[in-house]
């Protein structure tokens, strides 16, 4: 690693006031819990009920492709009902692209049902997403539809809430997905899957639907899975139903059961698919009927049965000051319940050193505290009110200096680490500001610069559709004064082998054993294959989701590269590229510079070729060797 610090002059050339990705978009091609693709949306809402966000998981039907989803009206029900949204690729899909709720063994610990678990856990532990773990929900469609209502039936305790949209009865056979219907007990396979977990069947809740014009799985599981979960709830139907219209002609008929516990759903006007609402498209995606995840969203809203429903206390005017090394905080803290509430601060120096103090507001809310005396430090003051019940106010924080202030430092980075799945790099690490004045963390890849989300003193920036090969990306950590502190990270990407099916049979990584599932997954477009360790010298090659696979053989003894389908190619030179002012160039080693100060000629380290334009004069450089760089972008 190489480390670099440089005045404000760069900051406009280096791109640095780019705005970092935020909440109320789609994210991705995430690899979390287990699964290599993963779209997420968060939303800027929080839920109406508990504290933070909720998490749906929904699960694709078979032949759907994830990225289905990202056009089926998720994000509206996200933004309505505070939901983190989660749709996960099948790891291990069995059929038709399917999630393979007929087979295998069903418990926590096995394929995908573990897989889910972990998705979920690890999302709920990311603190940026804010998920109540009370309000954690899973639904999918056919055959997503019979896994998640089988995954919320090993895990009740994790998953407070189903939705089964055109779902087989769990534990029923392939046949019975496309053929008559089979008979199912379905309250007692549910508590059988959850064994010891059985007891959190009290507190939750499931919504099953399907829709009216269904000619693929048969209608008559609405029925089964709704009143076999209602068994197992041990609730009653309540007579009558409900018509649930969003306004624009698009219905719903609704049958519930006591305490909102089980909702049944015929969609009107929909087929085999997933219920998206207006203006929703898409392989398997219906915009004839209602959006089901937005009724899914406020069913979940309206009847989640583990939530605390009492308000949690709001903080408000809060002032903060200092004199004579201590730090007095004062302000109001209300209770819409009228609980009783407690306010605590906590007063945390540079090297996580914590004084508490704490208080009891007066009867119009009014408080006011201060901290011991405290030494000559940076001082981060964090309060929060607690009422009786034991909800938390949303925090306050700041920071206060006490002494004299420390000399203007730059920001200083450690613990660097690049994380490689397939074309995607994530680059990680701390960054520590002596002055706590950080503006920005950002990440120079080959392809552009990324501004790192920021989470205390840990930052993260992802970047994919790399280069193979040897890969660099510069880490430049910016502070308000206009310090900046850089480092070089190095990493290798493996591009795969790009081909069509017969190219990759004729090239040897591919037989016609799985030839139907690849076919079926790609016909006769192009598709990347990697090859995989499976046992000492043993590799086969296989698509991102493992789906398309090929013999296991012996591993070659060079991967990666872009080729056509030649049994045999040579493997391609790798190349890095980056366009970017020569004055970063030299920063990052890419070039040097001759003459005086005021104008410098630069040249590419290596090749010696000038570069036009001085020191702001932007240039594309790359390279194909260590320490070589020429003139112009890589060959395509």
């Amino acid at each position: 690693m190489q480390k670099y610090s440089y005045p404000l002059a760069a900051l406009l050339a280096l791109g640095l006031f780019s705005s970092p990705a935020l909440a109320g978009s789609w994210q991705q091609n995430h690899a979390v819990g287990g699964f290599n693709k993963v779209h997420l949306y968060t939303p800027d809402s929080v839920s109406s009920i508990g504290q933070g966000r909720g998490l749906l998981l929904v699960l694709h039907g078979c032949t759907q492709s994830v990225d289905a989803y990202l056009t089926a009206n998720l994000a509206q029900a996200a933004e309505q009902h505070g939901l983190v949204i989660a749709v996960p690729d099948a790891m291990n899909k069995a059929g038709f692209g399917c999630w393979s709720y007929w087979q295998g063994t069903r418990n926590r610990s096995s394929g995908d049902y573990k897989n889910l678990i972990n998705l979920a856990t690890a999302l709920m532990a990311t603190p940026g997403y804010q998920i109540d773990p009370n309000q954690v929900y899973i639904a999918g469609l056919s055959s997503g539809a019979s896994f998640a209502h089988t995954t919320a039936c090993i895990a009740p305790d994790i998953f407070a809430g189903v939705g089964v949209s055109a779902g087989p009865s769990i534990g029923t056979s392939s046949n019975g997905a496309l053929g008559p219907c089979e008979t199912a007990d379905v309250a007692a396979r549910c508590s059988q899957y959850a064994g010891s977990y059985a007891s959190h069947f009290s507190s939750q809740i499931a919504s099953v639907a399907h829709g009216r014009n269904d000619t693929t799985v048969n209608l008559c599981y609405n029925e089964q899975n709704a009143t076999g979960m209602a068994d197992l709830y041990n609730v009653s139907r309540i007579n009558g139903e409900n018509l649930i219209s969003n306004g624009t002609g698009r219905t719903a008929d609704e049958t519930l059961w006591q305490n909102g516990r089980v909702s049944m759903l015929w969609l009107n006007n929909v087929d085999h698919a997933w219920s998206g609402g207006q203006g929703a498209s898409g392989s398997y995606i219906n915009g004839n009927g209602i959006n089901y995840a937005s009724y899914l969203g406020q069913y979940f809203s309206d009847n989640n049965q583990r939530v605390n429903r009492n308000s949690a206390p709001e903080l408000t005017t809060i002032s903060v000051s200092q004199s004579a090394n201590q730090i007095s905080v004062s302000g109001k803290a209300t209770d819409a319940d009228a609980d009783p509430i407690s306010v605590n601060a906590s007063f945390t120096n540079s090297i996580n050193q914590i004084v508490n103090a704490g208080t009891v507001p007066d009867t119009a809310g009014n408080f006011s505290l201060t901290s011991p005396v405290l030494a000559n430090d940076w001082y981060q003051v964090t309060v929060t009110a607690t009422d009786s019940e034991g909800l938390d106010s949303e925090s306050y924080s700041s920071s206060v200096l006490l002494g004299p202030p420390p000399p203007a430092t730059a920001p200083e980075l450690s613990e660097l680490a690049v994380v490689v799945n397939g074309q995607c790099a994530t680059v990680t690490g701390r960054v520590f500001d002596l002055n706590r004045d950080l503006a920005s963390v950002s990440v120079e890849f080959s392809t552009g610069t990324v501004v790192a989300t920021l989470n205390g003193d840990l930052f993260s920036a992802q970047r994919c559709a790399l280069a193979g090969g040897n890969n660099t990306a510069l880490v430049t950590a910016l502070d308000a004064g206009g310090l900046l502190s850089s480092e070089l990270v190095n990493f290798s990407i493996d591009a795969g082998q790009n081909a069509t099916l017969d190219q990759h049979i004729a090239a040897g990584r591919l037989n016609y054993t799985n030839y139907a599932n690849c076919y079926l997954e790609y016909s006769t477009a192009s598709f990347i294959l990697r090859e995989q360790l499976v046992t000492g010298n043993q590799c086969r090659w296989q698509d991102n989701d493992a789906s398309c696979f090929g013999p296991t053989q012996s591993c070659s003894s060079t991967g990666g590269g872009d080729d056509g389908g030649d049994p045999t190619p040579p493997p391609p030179a790798d190349c890095v590229q980056f366009s970017t002012n020569n004055y970063s160039h030299k920063l990052a080693g890419r070039a040097y510079s001759t003459g005086n100060i005021y104008t410098p000629n630069y040249f590419a380290t290596g090749s010696n070729t000038a570069l036009a334009g001085s020191t702001w004069g932007v240039s594309v450089l790359s390279s194909s060797s260590s320490g070589y760089w020429q003139l112009g972008a890589c060959p395509q």
